[in-house]
Formats: C-alpha cells, structure tokens, sequence
C-alpha cells in the first residue's frame, strides 16, 4: 500500500486544545473528509481505517473530540459540560482552524453519526455530504433493540448482565466476559480485535469520563445524559447529500437506523452484510470504496 502523508496539529477551543491529524492534502481538488469518532470518549483509534480513503487523493481528517484520546482530558466536569452542542461547537471551531469552511464532507460512526446528525440539522455553511454510519436515530430505539438482542442470547450471558448490572458491579471478570461475548458479535466480529480497536477499549479505560457521562457502562446499558437523546423530529431539516451504513448484525440494527431513510430526503443505506458495528473494519476494502464513490459523486 502506498504511504500516506500524514501531519498532526492542535486546535485552540477556548481555553482547550483539540488535536486532530490530517491524512492527505488539504490542497487537493478532492474536499475534505472530516471523521467523527464514537464513544462518546472513544477517541479516533478504532476509525483510524478511514485514512485509507486518502489514497483516493482526498484530504482525510480524524481528531480527538474533546475529554479523550489526545486533546485537553477534562475528568473534573460534570454532566452539564458534556452535551452534544460542546461538540457541535468543537467541530465548527476546527472547520475553520484548518480553513475549510468553503466546503467540507462530515462523516460520523456511532456516537460520531449522532453528532453528525445534530450538526446536520443545524445546516452548517459549507457541508457537502454527511455520512452517519453504524448510529441510532434516538436512544429510546437503541436501548429497546439492545434488550430485544439481550434477549435472543444465550441465558448464561442473560443471567451475569442481569445480576451484575442489578448490583452495579460492572468490573465483575464474569461482567466483563459477558460484556466481550457480546461484542464479539454485535461490535466487531474480527476477533482478536485488531490493534486500532483495541486501543480504543484501552483508551476508553484510561480516560472514561466522557463515556461514563453521557452513555454509561457499556454498550448496551445506557444510563447516562444521552439516555432520552432523540434526533428523529429534526431530521427533515437536513438539506445536504446523505449516506447511511450500518452492518447486519449490527448493535445499531435496522429499527434504529430506519428513522433516518424516512426522514433525511434523498438519502442512502447501505447495509454490510458481513459487519456488526465497525464495517470499515470488518468489510473494510468494500466500506472504503462505497464510502469514497459517495464522497466523489457530491463534491460539486
């Protein structure tokens, strides 16, 4: 595989920093990718495969969002600084750092789509495509479809998610092992995980406060501030190209993705039949070029 170029910079975000790191040319006829990572908290690691879509000749942006990963750790902020404005914001401010408010594509994955869509709804100046791959239109649908999988698993891993989560025990080794059963298959079914992926669990451990906040335990035990967060009345205010990827086997299924087709005029779903959550990695070759011939057919 050909090198790609990369360079690394921080971003000032009043008295924070964002880093972020630019695969590519931002020179390039070809506009720029900006990448939205998951979590929230889990930093650009495990969407690092993105950057491939750079050997397309276009510019491909990851970065930190704020409290994880590489830019400024907050552990002390409570549940009132964390809200999906913050990073709204956080992504304006680094559109125009890297002078690219002329025109831009957006693409979120998971906790990222969600940001994608917020920042949709709120017809940003310059946006030339979003891609919201492997999100859920509203909390209420993700956590009804994760006890509707709970409860096609096996009653083993049923009965220690049950009784650890009714004691609050989610450090529990039995917890823990139910919880990688799970995402073996509904989160990334390359196993072992590969080393990006890895490092974001990693990552997620080291600085949880972001995630611990806003989502809560794990992926399928939402407690926190995004509990009740629901994007599906203000989809029909997004004017721009839109691609939707989600994977067949994947955490956000069908039922929450679907709110997005109805709503979002003019817009496409791809489903990975091979993937769960993490198609870029698990169908990686078909996730790039699917994604990369959408961005070439909406640069103008």
């Amino acid at each position: 595989m050909a090198a790609i170029r990369q360079t690394e910079g921080r971003a000032k975000f009043g008295p924070y920093e964002t880093w972020y790191r630019i695969s590519g040319d931002l020179s390039s006829s070809k506009k720029p990718l900006f990448i939205l990572h998951g979590g929230p908290g889990a930093a650009h690691n495990y969407v690092d495969a993105y950057k491939l879509i750079a050997l397309q000749g276009r510019a491909v942006i990851h970065y930190d969002q704020l409290g994880c990963g590489n830019s400024t750790l907050l552990p002390d902020k409570g549940k009132g600084f964390w809200t999906p404005q913050l990073f709204v914001d956080e992504l304006e401010n680094l559109v125009d750092h890297l002078g690219q408010r002329k025109a831009f594509h957006v693409l979120g994955q998971s906790w990222g789509g969600m940001l994608a869509a917020e920042y949709g709804v709120r017809n940003p100046k310059g946006v030339k495509s979003l891609t919201i791959a492997n999100s859920p239109a509203s909390m209420a649908l993700w956590t009804s479809e994760a006890m509707r999988q709970r409860s096609e698993m096996p009653k083993d891993i049923q009965d220690t998610l049950n009784k650890y989560e009714a004691l609050g025990d989610y450090a529990n080794e039995e917890y823990q092992k139910a919880t990688m059963w799970v995402y073996e298959r509904h989160v990334c079914r390359v196993v072992p995980f590969p080393p990006e992926v890895t490092a974001t669990f990693e990552q997620v451990a080291r600085n949880p406060t972001v995630y611990h906040t806003m989502n809560g335990p794990n992926e399928f035990f939402v407690v926190g501030t995004l509990k009740n967060w629901n994007i599906i009345p203000e989809l029909h205010k997004i004017n721009v190209p839109t691609l939707i990827i989600s994977g067949r086997h994947d955490e956000a299924t069908p039922a929450c993705v679907q709110p997005f087709k109805d709503n979002i005029k003019g817009s496409r779903w791809e489903i990975f039949e091979h993937s769960s959550h993490m198609p870029h990695v698990e169908e990686q070759e078909k996730c790039m070029k699917t994604v990369g011939d959408f961005l070439d057919a909406n640069d103008k």
